[in-house]
């Protein structure tokens, strides 16, 4: 096996597990849907409530993913892994019981599918931020993309084996079996050891507020969350009114119930496979990405229409080619624009952003199916489309995600951990908040130069943890300068060192190069006392014994 080959991770025993366990676990996922599907239009009649289901799966995203992405990055990720797959198996597990007690209703089946998105939600952080600390760095590429074609086998199979188990066993059995899945991927990662940080860790709104202003000053992350969010918003139509084509419109049977979402699936693992490789060599991310989006508003007209099962099955193969192309495209522009640091919680901003505009989109067009026809929501959307790729190439591409082709500098850490103070004692983690000064003396000619750097200093301060950040000039003293900075507290300003990269350090070194004073830029830090003085805590004296000279 080649270092290259794309199996290599499967060498790795504790991925292997992991791997088997998620294929495993991810098929039943798969046919667990399907039965809840066939279950609601079983009981329900109602194209509203058939298409909240998918609505009732991804809104959990929007509401949990940030923090469960704090936590991720907070907790033993090994023990919220356990709880999270202990909850998904108890939620399957009561469904299963509510079923063979006669109990199911409408709003049980979309209460417990919100119940599983909620696991899901608090999952996909951790099992995201677990994988690289399981495979070496030589492995994971090959980690990442067999964990895209457990997705794909999962589309797949899942389906197929739900609808030809409702007509042996029923749905009740599929929750059961499903329940049991969950606990062996528990199984799986038991013999995993987690890595500890050897930096403090931030407290939970810390974490939080540090992933609100990141995406607030940093415009790459800014246009990959657009991006998905419309994406999302507009491909929420296919999970939100496929079954209800197949059900009400085609009327079929459990098993060709499968059968459309696992030609779904097969599209997508046929434009992962084949169509992904050879497009990438010849076009770019965002060229693909509004070719797959005018593929998807063909596909909508197609649903639309096309009302012999054989043909649409085909289209639902469409849907997944057009569908993974967009979504693996966005996925890569936003890993490349997040810094390694922060990937949890980006991830799981995006994973929310994305989410939510799923839910919002799949009630939108459930709404229009239920009042206006099916027909109408699936040409609407499609028409939606059109218009907003016109608009957007009128505008030059405005959010075009053409900078994933380049390598991005900023995600290459400095490697420089540097406090750069004589400290007189050792500050305690929530010590703080922490101000640093930095003054400058300049040759007036180089002012404006000075200036512009200097704005892009604090939107690399800004995003690594500062929350507040000024300049000014002195008016006693000519051509003098003095930055101010604001850290919550002492382990978000080790945290904020840590994370500079080698692009950072070049703009602070060009800024601190037009010093022209005697001596290097005078820096001196303070530690806020407010918070000692409400609660009247002091500091003992030995810790503020002066060293010996």
């Amino acid at each position: 096996m080649t270092r290259t080959s794309s199996w290599i991770a499967l060498q790795n025993p504790t991925f292997r597990r992991l791997w088997f366990a998620s294929v495993v676990s991810g098929t039943w996922v798969s046919a667990h849907e399907t039965a809840a599907t066939w279950m609601m239009n079983s009981i329900s009649h109602s194209t509203l409530l058939l298409s909240l289901m998918s609505t009732a799966a991804t809104l959990p995203f929007f509401l949990f993913i940030l923090p469960a992405g704090a936590l991720a990055d907070m907790t033993n990720r090994k023990k919220m892994l356990y709880l999270a797959y202990i909850w998904l198996a108890v939620c399957a597990g009561g469904l299963a019981i509510l079923g063979w007690l006669n109990l199911l209703t409408p709003y049980v089946i979309l209460g417990s599918t919100f119940l599983i998105g909620t696991g899901f939600a608090f999952n996909a952080p951790v099992f995201s931020a677990v994988v690289p600390e399981i495979v070496s760095n030589e492995e994971l590429p090959s980690a990442s993309t067999l964990s895209g074609l457990q997705l794909n086998i999962s589309a797949i199979v899942g389906p197929a084996l739900g609808g030809l188990l409702l007509l042996f066993v029923g749905a009740n059995t599929v929750f059961a079996l499903n329940a049991l899945c969950f606990l062996a991927v528990l199984i799986s990662i038991a013999p995993w050891k987690p890595q500890v940080s050897r930096l403090p860790l931030e407290s939970f709104f810390e974490s939080v507020a540090t992933a609100i202003r990141y995406v607030r000053y940093s415009q790459r992350v800014r246009i990959v969350l657009i991006r998905h969010a419309i994406f999302s918003f507009f491909i929420a139509i296919i999970p939100a009114l496929l079954p209800v084509v197949g059900l009400k419109e085609l009327h079929l049977s459990p098993s060709n119930l499968g059968l459309l979402f696992t030609s779904l699936g097969i599209g997508s693992a046929f434009s992962a496979v084949l169509i992904l490789p050879w497009a990438r060599a010849h076009f770019s991310p965002n060229t693909l990405t509004r070719s797959a989006a005018l593929l998807l508003s063909i596909v909508s007209v197609l649903m639309a229409l096309i009302r012999e099962t054989p043909v649409f099955l085909l289209v639902a193969a469409l849907a997944g080619v057009g569908w993974t192309v967009s979504a693996v495209e966005l996925w890569v522009a936003a890993q490349r624009a997040m810094p390694g640091w922060a990937r949890g919680r980006m991830n799981a901003t995006v994973i929310m952003v994305s989410q939510g505009a799923t839910a919002l989109g799949g009630i939108l067009w459930g709404t229009i199916a239920a009042t206006a026809g099916v027909r109408s929501a699936l040409l609407v959307q499609a028409i939606l489309i059109l218009a907003l790729l016109t608009v957007t190439h009128l505008l030059r591409h405005p959010w075009s995600i053409d900078f994933t082709v380049t390598a991005d500098l900023d995600s290459v850490p400095a490697m420089v951990m540097n406090v750069g103070y004589k400290l007189l004692y050792s500050p305690q983690p929530k010590d703080g908040p922490v101000l640093v000064t930095v003054e400058f003396q300049l040759d007036r000619s180089r002012g404006s130069e000075f200036v512009d750097l200097m704005r892009e200093v604090r939107l690399i301060h800004l995003r690594s943890g500062a929350y507040s950040w000024q300049l000014f000039e002195d008016p006693s003293r000519l051509n003098t300068f003095r930055m101010e900075m604001m850290v919550p507290s002492w382990t978000q300003y080790l945290l904020q060192q840590d994370r500079m990269t080698k692009a950072d350090r070049e703009v602070i070194g060009q800024a601190e190069s037009l010093h022209v004073g005697p001596n290097p830029p005078e820096v001196r830090m303070y530690l806020g006392v407010n918070k000692e003085l409400l609660s009247h805590k002091h500091r003992s004296p030995e810790r503020f014994v002066v060293p010996k000279p």
